[in-house]
């Protein structure tokens, strides 16, 4: 299992800045290093997914951020470790911490999920009639958005994934979910 501090760590969210997510996570790099936390954070992370977009009739592919307002760091958050994350600019605070409580961790599954790879249990070979219509009103019931209402902008069959538009602090917001994590209403 390796060293203890490596089993204590686990994923959160930082809710940030919409826009300021890459400039998070280098300034929580830069206290990490200054505080010398490297063995209570292991990773700080900005999920990105690559866009082709067109400037002047050219194609050019650049990372564009897939959770606006959102960082993930991989921590061991014990002490002042959540106070000194909550300090930097840009920092709101944790997504599903209680007023005074702890962060809450994500769990495995979701981790999963949000870093791209594949729910295990998502892939059955099985063929499902599509339960769900484009432009259908769906709630999501698992995960970071859980209880958010969104439309279903696409449907994905072969990887039985739904994009939802969801609106999240004012602002819409495409998410991928699997069938299984939103009901219809």
């Amino acid at each position: 299992m390796g060293d203890s501090t490596q089993s204590l760590k686990k994923w959160y969210v930082i809710r940030s800045i919409s826009g300021q997510e890459n400039k998070i996570k280098s300034n929580i790099e830069y206290e990490v290093t200054r505080y010398n936390l490297e063995d209570y954070i292991e990773q700080v992370l900005v999920p990105t997914e690559k866009v082709v977009v067109e400037r002047n009739g050219k194609k050019i592919t650049r990372d564009r951020v897939y959770f606006p307002g959102y960082v993930m760091i991989q921590a061991h958050l014990t002490g002042e470790i959540p106070h000194i994350i909550k300090s930097i600019n840009g920092v709101i605070g944790f997504l599903g911490e209680t007023v005074g409580g702890d962060p809450v961790p994500l769990r495995e599954s979701e981790v999963n999920r949000m870093l791209g790879k594949v729910d295990e249990l998502a892939v059955k070979d099985e063929t499902v009639s599509i339960p769900f219509t484009v432009g259908e009103t769906v709630v999501v019931t698992d995960g970071p958005f859980r209880d958010f209402t969104g439309t279903i902008e696409k449907i994905n069959e072969e990887r039985r994934k739904l994009e939802i538009m969801v609106k999240i602090f004012e602002r819409r917001s495409p998410l991928e979910l699997n069938y299984t994590q939103v009901k219809k209403v």
